[in-house]
């Protein structure tokens, strides 16, 4: 039964328990039970009542904190009993439907929407899991930062907390940093140590700073060398360590000091015929040895320009000079090597006699054990050093190779591996080979295409510099021991006869037939490493002035 009371003409409707008050009539009361009858009755009683329950309901909802009991049903509690009313109601014998008795759960999917409706409100939140020992050091950040600091305690509390951070996680607290923005990555911790290295740093790496090595292909500097002889088994140019350049221009010795720039002319020979055939001086540069082709070696102070001795024994020009402390060894065309003991008036002290025809090459190894020797019978030998008080003829090489095929004239020791040395062939092979003294083999060989005449090692970059004649007439720079090339040095109108390295290893000269001595600075250091490199060179003595006088 529903009562339905009318008091005015005002619409405004609202819901009391099993009531609805319409204001219709003041004092008009229906009911309707099947039958409709009128009664009236007095309104006064009934309206207080109205009154008194529409006041509580009023209160009721203006309580925010209590649950609202007469609020209309969410709109998925009401599509959920929508859903569970209308499967009941259309069960039919002929139609099987699945029945859902669970009325807290919504249909798998909505309309429009492909995503599945949480079962539970508040259920479509993503909550990320953050690391906890992040979270409790960025509180610690955070919240320290309020905390006074004890002025006579600061420095005792900091180095302790310094320490116990270290040791409890493994680096300093006080560099901990969740986010970090800046245009650079951070520095590890000085004394920090971690497996995993590393990646980044702020500071840069030799590779970035590494500067990019320039190698002029234009000589520094051009000396005229006039009546220059132009043979090529003969050797005619040497560098002192005094940074004084000899050059043989016929039958004449010059000297340029390539410090100052001054020319001295040092000897001249005595017959217009004769000429100088090789030069070498002395590991302290005062003395100067020249080979002639009269067939002697003389000796020469080079600071008081006078002869201290001229040496006789072979029976033929004397091309190639190589000293080794107060041993000479002199190579001439007829095969022969002989020793001289400066220091001593019978300067003859050993011959050998393996080479068949000219020496053209000579050079002992920086550490004096090994003189090696190349001839005009394409032979490589290597001869041990002699030993004190020891005289005769011959003695047995210590290697002999014979794998080239033209005159071997170009012979380098290497500086950083003593038991190193390097060959060239002439027109007839042009092969460079290296060849490891110890053990007697070839490591291995090049073929230049051209001419070879002289070799040798340049210690600042570890290259290795040849001199080429027919048909190239220039000389080239070869990274050691890839043989990549590395620069090549042209200008040189004629075939090159020699190259030579200076004092601080920084230049070469190579001189040629073409009457000129071209200089060429391709081996310059950084400046901190040129300063270190001087601070280990040392003053030779001058024991060797004082024995040949």
């Amino acid at each position: 039964m529903v009562l339905t009371a009318a008091r005015s003409v005002n619409q405004s409707n609202y819901s009391l328990g099993d009531f609805k008050l319409c204001h219709r009539a003041p004092a008009e009361l229906q009911c309707r039970d099947g039958d409709e009858l009128n009664v009236s009755l007095n309104s006064t009683c009934f309206l207080k009542m109205a009154q008194f329950g529409f006041e509580n309901d009023i209160q009721s909802i203006l309580k925010l904190d209590m649950p609202i009991l007469n609020a209309p049903m969410a709109r998925w509690q009401r599509k959920a009993s929508s859903s569970n009313t209308s499967s009941l109601n259309g069960l039919s014998p002929g139609k099987p439907t699945n029945v859902s008795l669970s009325s807290s759960k919504t249909p798998s999917k909505t309309p429009g929407k492909s995503k599945k409706t949480p079962s539970k409100i508040g259920g479509d939140r993503f909550i990320p899991t953050r690391n906890s020992k992040q979270m409790d050091v960025a509180n610690f950040l955070l919240t320290k930062e309020n905390e006074p600091l004890d002025a006579n305690t600061a420095g005792s509390t900091l180095e302790s907390q310094k320490a116990w951070s270290v040791s409890l996680n493994g680096y300093n607290i006080e560099d901990a940093k969740i986010l970090h923005f800046g245009g650079k990555p951070l520095n590890a911790p000085e004394g920090y140590q971690n497996n995993l290295k590393v990646l980044y740093s702020q500071g840069s790496t030799p590779a970035s700073t590494k500067k990019t090595r320039y190698i002029s292909s234009t000589p520094d500097r051009i000396l005229d060398a006039p009546d220059l002889r132009n043979d090529f088994y003969l050797n005619l140019l040497d560098w002192g360590s005094h940074n004084i350049l000899a050059v043989a221009l016929h039958n004449s010795v010059y000297l340029w000091d390539a410090t100052k720039g001054d020319i001295i002319l040092l000897m001249r020979m005595e017959r217009e015929e004769d000429y100088i055939c090789s030069l070498s001086w002395t590991k302290d540069g005062s003395y100067l040895a020249v080979g002639t082709s009269d067939c002697k070696v003389q000796l020469w102070d080079v600071e008081n320009q006078k002869r201290l001795r001229s040496m006789s024994s072979h029976t033929a020009r004397v091309g190639s000079l190589s000293w080794n402390d107060h041993i000479l060894s002199s190579g001439s065309r007829s095969g022969h090597i002989h020793h001289h003991d400066v220091r001593v008036a019978d300067h003859h002290i050993f011959t050998l006699t393996t080479h068949t025809q000219e020496v053209c090459g000579l050079q002992w190894s920086p550490d004096g054990r090994y003189l090696a020797s190349g001839g005009n019978d394409n032979l490589v030998c290597v001869w041990p050093r002699v030993h004190e008080g020891s005289a005769g003829n011959d003695t047995q090489f210590v290697n002999c190779w014979s794998e080239h095929q033209g005159a071997v004239k170009a012979l380098a020791w290497c500086p950083w591996q003593s038991n190193i040395l390097a060959s060239g062939g002439g027109t007839s092979d042009r092969h460079i080979r290296i060849w490891n003294v110890n053990s007697g083999s070839c490591i291995s060989s090049l073929d230049t295409q051209s001419q070879v005449s002289s070799l040798v090692f340049a210690p600042n970059y570890k290259e290795l510099v040849s001199a080429h004649g027919y048909a190239h007439n220039n000389v080239v720079i070869w990274k050691y021991p890839s043989f990549s090339k590395v620069a090549e040095l042209n200008g040189h109108e004629d075939r090159v006869l020699s190259v030579i390295l200076s004092p601080d290893g920084s230049t070469i000269a190579s001189v040629a037939g073409d009457e000129t001595i071209r200089l060429w600075k391709s081996f310059e250091l950084d400046p901190v490493k040129k300063k270190a490199k001087e601070k280990l060179t040392k003053s030779t003595s001058s024991g060797m002035h004082q024995s040949i006088r």
